[in-house]
């Protein structure tokens, strides 16, 4: 496989990552280091690791996958942006409660599976051609670490031109995300 077609692949796996990056260093304002660190390691990782295991899966489980994939997807995006909405609107009752860090935790494991899922599916066909495996994976997940990055340096400039509002646009990002996810296979 050409280094161009991988690249394509590539950057059309990690548009859903970049998305999802921009969206949460918006509600965030001003990522640290260590959450934009995290965000773009994770959300490699699986972008890395999704095509390895669909291509390891084989045709065997193809069937599964794709009857449940896009729900699977939308499911979680949904979970987490009801999440960032509720914690947009729920009252701080001391000065130092602060909302649940989008990058730690149960909630980034979700973001990264929910981003990389197609990924998956991407394995799944890379088996079907008889492709080496190594090469594209690792290509995609530092395209998706790349997008990653760009987006959470993106993201904090339209926090704060959103204000406020920035936790709720980052959840309508993740909504549109999943909407689009469930509309493209409906």
């Amino acid at each position: 496989m050409s280094l161009a077609a991988v690249l394509g692949i590539a950057l059309a796996l990690a548009m859903d990552a970049f998305a999802v990056s921009i969206g949460i260093s918006a509600g965030l304002k001003k990522p640290t280091g260590i959450q934009s660190f995290r965000l773009a390691f994770f959300f490699g990782l699986f972008q890395f690791g999704m095509p390895l295991a669909g291509w390891a899966a084989g045709r065997s489980i193809l069937p599964l996958i794709q009857a449940a994939d896009h729900w699977v997807a939308a499911g979680l995006l949904f979970m987490v942006a009801g999440r960032m909405i509720w914690e947009a609107f729920r009252c701080r009752e001391e000065p130092g409660d602060r909302p649940v860090d989008p990058t730690r935790g149960l909630s980034l494991v979700v973001l990264a599976v929910a981003t990389s899922i197609d990924a998956l599916a991407v394995g799944l066909s890379l088996a079907f051609l008889r492709v080496s495996i190594l090469y594209p994976c690792v290509i995609i997940g530092l395209v998706a670490t790349g997008m990653t990055l760009l987006g959470t340096r993106i993201g904090p400039l339209l926090g704060r031109l959103a204000g406020r509002r920035a936790e709720m646009i980052g959840a309508a990002v993740l909504f549109i995300i999943g909407a689009k996810i469930l509309l493209d296979h409906l």
